[in-house]
């Protein structure tokens, strides 16, 4: 149906249940499930919305285990859970969002964008230091409303009150009422929207960041709405941010080509979907995703071309994209996921969160960089443009730099943990996003039970489900095939169903569920080559659902994080550059090479080599990754850095050489901070 569908070739899954003791009472393959039912014990889309596929369970209801649940402790001991002593937006002297009045030396989108996944951190990891912290900036927001219903920090752009910073501290409002049910959160939205309602339209989302974003505001008052009895008015004042919301609906076009507001705004058409039942919503937001990866996205790692903006001419594996699109993606596929019920974005959720966001953070999660690309041998303090849109150091791992990325970052894995099961209308879990973890839900008449996930995935072949319950209970459980899989078998307790499960659809088990039931996933993760047509006819290399590049030898040049910041940073006086040091990192090793291949079949030419799973479960750094791959290459030696300081454009394929054929080995994508992704195709 869509082109970037077109793009994936991959292997298969199969799936058994063990405990043959227990009966099967059915299983079948299901492209959704069935929404004529609402879900008793999760709040669900109350009518006229149209109902949601999958329903998000409260903020904790997951707790994440091994590989995951390590990122998510690099993340709390590194740069998220310590920015507060580092970001100038976050010091507490005069800071807008601490006053009651809105008055304040700073307070725009900084403080929620780190809030947003500060907190989810806190409530995730259950980590009362982060808890408390966090409660200081919730309680302050929700102190400053005033007696029209506005709040937060007072900003006026042209005597219009700029409403960006507030559309996120929503959500971070929302997730703490998922986790403290603070009823005071319900009244303040409600005031602040009549605030909106009353709000003259010339006055309202005029700004440039705001009116891209209105589809946050309007995600904010169907939330409200369908936790407050369904108050009509709101519907109302959806419609009434929708039409003041940048036309993200156009039929050719996109309203800008700024990269964060693409990832983040592309969904708004099938947020307001839920309201209208208009197919043409749903479908433009299809098309949004399509446009920008007709034109710009024709390279791996799920995301485009668009360092800053996306520019015509700019189209090669060298461009990058900023953290905050990595991370902006991520939510809206893990949104979509729920309103369509489509097994694409969980695909497209995972392709981001394991090829593309790993290698822009450093491993130690203590800084991280703007930009980073698919085909990227050097990121150094320089400035490259007009190579890339920007002008400064915007390729250092740095700390103190970066302003939103270096705060919006924190939402990138607290928000996939939260969505790797959701519930279902009809009483049930799903199993959306493969990762370890252990949820704890109510399914069928309110029983309580947790279903456990274990393996390597997506490195390993195999992931299990245990569930435990104190008693019996009935209850449909979806698996998630995905578009990468064509073969998939089901086992239910040791015996194979005899059906054939259609890649892009989900197995529903509806049985009687017993304590210890468990259900394991075989991945036998074919190879694929993804040939890239519109790229020069370049060829990327993916197992199961990760790609793979070339293993450089990296190089990491320890640098002054204040001296090497990007223009607009600030930070705190007494931040330290040598406990919080940035790094340049250069390539100690070529990386100009392209790879041996006439059209065979993958397995005929890759060599793929397995390692023991590692004790400190973190799979994301070059020197420690479970699984490596072997295939010829052969370097290019025309193929150099560029008159930016940038990895040249790609030769177009196929390239003839004399040099000799070389082992080439590489790693998955993600634990590739320096990376060729996007391989030129030499001439056999």
């Amino acid at each position: 149906m869509m082109f970037y569908k077109s793009l994936i070739v991959a292997s298969c899954l199969s799936l058994s249940i063990l405990n043959p003791t227990k009966a099967i009472e059915e299983v079948t393959n299901v492209s959704r499930p069935d929404t004529s039912a609402s879900n008793k014990h999760y709040v669900s889309n109350r009518k006229p919305l149209r109902s949601a596929y999958f329903v998000k369970l409260p903020v904790g209801s997951i707790q994440p285990k091994g590989w995951l649940r390590k990122y998510l402790e690099l993340q709390r001991d590194g740069l998220t859970g310590h920015l507060g002593e580092i970001s100038a937006w976050l010091a507490k002297k005069n800071n807008a969002w601490l006053s009651k009045d809105g008055s304040g030396d700073h307070g725009w989108e900084e403080v929620p964008y780190w809030l947003k996944g500060y907190a989810n951190l806190g409530y995730i990891l259950k980590d009362e230091r982060i808890i408390q912290e966090a409660r200081i900036w919730l309680n302050a927001a929700l102190e400053s409303q005033r007696e029209d219903g506005y709040f937060g920090p007072l900003i006026l752009k042209d005597g219009k009150p700029d409403l960006w910073g507030n559309m996120i501290m929503l959500w971070c409002l929302q997730s703490y009422y998922e986790y403290s049910r603070d009823e005071r959160v319900l009244s303040f939205m409600e005031k602040y929207f009549a605030w909106q309602n009353q709000l003259p339209e010339e006055k309202l989302l005029k700004d440039y960041w705001e009116n891209s974003r209105g589809g946050d505001n309007l995600y904010s008052i169907y939330w409200l709405y369908n936790r407050t009895q369904g108050k009509e008015w709101l519907l109302d004042l959806a419609k009434k941010i929708h039409r003041n919301t940048a036309d993200w609906k156009q039929q050719h076009n996109l309203p800008n080509w700024h990269n964060v507001n693409i990832a983040q705004c592309f969904r708004e058409p099938a947020t307001y979907y839920l309201q209208t039942g208009d197919p043409s919503d749903l479908e433009a937001s299809y098309r949004n995703f399509d446009i920008i990866r007709e034109r710009f996205g024709n390279v791996p790692g799920g995301m485009f071309g668009a360092d800053e903006n996306a520019r015509e001419g700019y189209a090669d594996p060298r461009q990058g994209v900023e953290t905050c699109g990595m991370v902006e993606q991520m939510a809206s596929d893990e949104i979509l996921m729920g309103i369509t019920g489509d097994p694409f974005w969980a695909d497209h959720a995972e392709e981001v969160a394991f090829n593309t966001y790993p290698a822009a953070v450093m491993p130690d999660f203590k800084a991280l960089r703007y930009i980073t690309s698919p085909n990227m041998s050097i990121s150094d303090s320089k400035n490259h443009h007009p190579g890339i849109d920007n002008k400064g150091p915007f390729l250092m791992m740095n700390p103190f730099s970066s302003r939103c990325c270096q705060h919006n970052h924190a939402q990138g894995w607290p928000y996939f943990a939260e969505h790797i099961f959701m519930a279902t209308p009809d009483n049930g879990l799903a199993a959306l996003l493969f990762a370890e973890a252990v949820v704890t839900a109510k399914v069928a008449n309110g029983q309580e039970i947790s279903i456990e996930s274990a393996g390597h995935y997506p490195f390993d072949d195999q992931i299990s489900f245990t569930v435990h319950t104190a008693n019996g209970v009935s209850f449909p459980y979806y698996i998630r095939i995905p578009n990468w899989c064509n073969q998939a078998s089901v086992l239910v307790n040791g015996k194979k169903v005899q059906q054939a499960f259609k890649a892009g659809s989900y197995v529903k088990i509806e049985r009687t569920w017993n304590d210890g039931d468990k259900i394991t996933l075989t991945l036998p993760m074919e190879l694929s080559i993804t040939k890239w047509k519109e790229n020069k006819g370049s060829i990327s290399i993916n197992r199961g659902p990760l790609t793979y590049s070339l293993k450089i030898q990296e190089q990491y040049i320890k640098k002054d994080s204040k001296a090497s910041a990007i223009g607009d940073s600030k930070w705190q006086d007494n931040a330290d550059p040598e406990k919080w040091p940035s790094f340049e990192i250069l390539p100690n090793s070529p990386w100009n090479y392209g790879i041996v291949y006439a059209g065979q079949k993958p397995g005929e030419i890759i060599e793929v080599i397995k390692s023991e799973w590692l004790e400190d479960n973190f799979p994301f750094t070059p020197d420690h990754v479970p699984v490596r791959l072997k295939v010829k290459g052969k370097q290019i030696p025309e193929w150099k850095i560029d008159q930016y300081g940038l990895t040249d454009v790609l030769p177009a394929s196929p390239v003839q050489v004399n040099t000799e054929a070389e082992e080439l080995e590489l790693i998955p994508m993600g634990a590739a901070r320096l990376r060729i992704s996007a391989f030129p195709v030499i001439k056999y």
